[in-house]
């Protein structure tokens, strides 16, 4: 595909404007087609409009602008587009549909024509099923907005010809963008993987034991995620989002690892999808109207002086930043169980998995204990008040801010992560993609701030299993019964230190 390659876009959504865009800054012909012949003309017009306001921003030149205006033409029929090197679909997520689409441009194009889906749900094997020459049809699964996000998933079906997926790979890197190979396999890398994001904290409000803006204070603040995810699913529509969740349980046969969730299905019943609606999770009113403040403890003193007790695992910074903040810790042996023990018999741990007991205080997984800006906190009943205040002190002295949510099993931070890195090893393992092209994903794909295999080994495959086995007692579904593949990982690392 060189730079006067004709590159066609049916489908004038957002999706399908934003590819095209990005195809004509980089140089194609571009021809649009719609089934309503005038939205590819009112398209056109929008796109011209995005590329004066990149000339005013300085990111095109007027001439470069009017020489990709020019390079930019509606097709009425699909006949038009018989001289294209590729065409991307960018169709509503309807298998018929987009068969009937591909069979009827096989028609009208040539051989060595590229058919590209940007399907985001379905297989592309079963979309190129329609094909006479199925080795043509290859997934070019990019993300919205498509001009400014990196990440482009390709994807081969099970009739790709590897020369078609090359083909694909080396455009999407033409254009500026970061490529990632993957087989086709449910929500291919993104999709698949990052369903834990939104399940677990789904799951949390669910069981009531924090609110929705909590949550989403805690995985940004405390985990580092950019968006929180009912702030995320709000401004992707809560439709879209949970429509993905359903594809994907129904391709893997209603898997309990993928189970959707039914506090979203209330939402969408609704009509309450988020942003466009006007409300979803949280409600989109005048500008001046408050968001939702997570629950932040109020200021407590904190203790002059705990004992550390044993290995505090991903946590281990702490003694050091407690004497940082002027509390003094006394270190009580390194190995077995770590915790913290208060002055008034109660300790803090590291959420486990299981629900805090006895005199437990849980805290959560940061990404960072020493960057981190709030902790979450789920004291068990019996905690006394005063060790309470003393939990809630110890981590306000170390700067941050403190949510105490009820006492729910893993927390909101570490389940997340356990989950996500247990579904990233088993999509390693079954050949989705590789380490380096998963972990690539998840970070420009959706933002995370490490890779899922990356975060996963740095907690350790030991942590993460015995944070999913105590999960898995706590919710004998199967859902976070650890894969198999994280356990040979396990296995391997143990291997490989002995």
């Amino acid at each position: 595909m060189d730079t006067v390659g004709t590159v066609a876009v049916v489908g004038t959504g957002t999706m399908g404007q934003g590819i095209a865009q990005v195809a004509l800054v980089a140089g194609h012909r571009v021809r649009l087609h719609d089934v309503a012949p005038e939205r590819a003309a009112q398209t056109a017009a929008a796109i011209g409009h995005r590329l004066d306001r990149l000339v005013e921003k300085g990111q095109l030149t007027a001439e470069e602008q009017a020489a990709a205006a020019a390079r930019l033409h509606p097709a009425g029929e699909l006949g038009e587009l018989a001289d294209a090197d590729l065409v991307v679909e960018a169709i509503l997520e309807d298998l018929g549909a987009k068969q009937q689409l591909f069979s009827a441009l096989e028609s009208v194009v040539s051989e060595r024509c590229l058919l590209a889906t940007n399907t985001s749900s379905l297989s592309v094997t079963a979309i190129a099923a329609a094909l006479r020459f199925p080795g043509r049809c290859v997934g070019l699964h990019f993300f919205n907005p498509a001009p400014l996000l990196p990440l482009v998933e390709v994807v081969s079906g099970h009739a790709t010809d590897p020369s078609a997926a090359d083909r694909a790979y080396d455009l999407a890197t033409a254009w500026g963008k970061t490529p990632v190979r993957c087989a086709d396999t449910p929500g291919f890398i993104v999709n698949r993987v990052a369903r834990p994001f939104y399940a677990e904290a789904f799951r949390v409000y669910e069981e009531r034991a924090a609110d929705p803006a909590t949550l989403d204070a805690v995985l940004r603040e405390c985990g580092g995620f950019r968006m929180g995810p009912f702030q995320l699913t709000d401004l992707i529509g809560q439709d879209v989002n949970e429509a993905v969740t359903t594809s994907v349980w129904d391709s893997f046969f209603q898997d309990p690892k993928f189970t959707p969730s039914l506090a979203q299905r209330r939402l969408v019943q609704s009509g309450q999808l988020g942003r466009k609606s006007g409300q979803g999770w949280y409600g989109y009113g005048p500008e001046d109207e408050p968001s939702p403040a997570p629950h932040t403890a109020a200021a407590c003193p904190a203790p002059e002086a705990v004992e550390v007790h044993g290995d505090l695992g991903p946590a281990a910074v702490l003694p050091e930043l407690l004497a940082g903040a002027g509390i003094k810790a006394d270190r009580v042996g390194v190995t077995g169980q770590g915790y913290i023990a208060l002055p008034g018999g109660g300790r803090l741990l590291l959420a486990n998995g299981y629900a805090p007991q006895g005199p437990e205080i849980h805290f959560d997984l940061a990404l960072d204990y020493r960057t981190a800006a709030r902790i979450a906190l789920a004291p068990a009943d019996p905690v006394s008040a005063g060790d309470r205040r003393a939990a809630t002190g110890l981590f306000q002295a170390l700067g941050k801010q403190v949510s105490v949510i009820e006492p729910v099993p893993g927390l909101i931070v570490a389940r997340t992560v356990a989950m996500l890195a247990d579904f990233a090893v088993d999509a390693l393992a079954r050949s989705v993609a590789t380490e380096e092209d998963i972990d690539t994903a998840m970070r420009l794909g959706v933002n995370y701030p490490r890779g899922p295999l990356e975060w996963g080994d740095a907690l350790g495959p030991e942590w993460v299993e015995q944070v999913l086995r105590r999960l898995h007692a706590c919710y004998p579904t199967g859902r976070y019964a650890p894969s198999q593949a994280l356990l040979r990982r396990k296995l391997r690392r143990q291997d490989a230190q002995s």
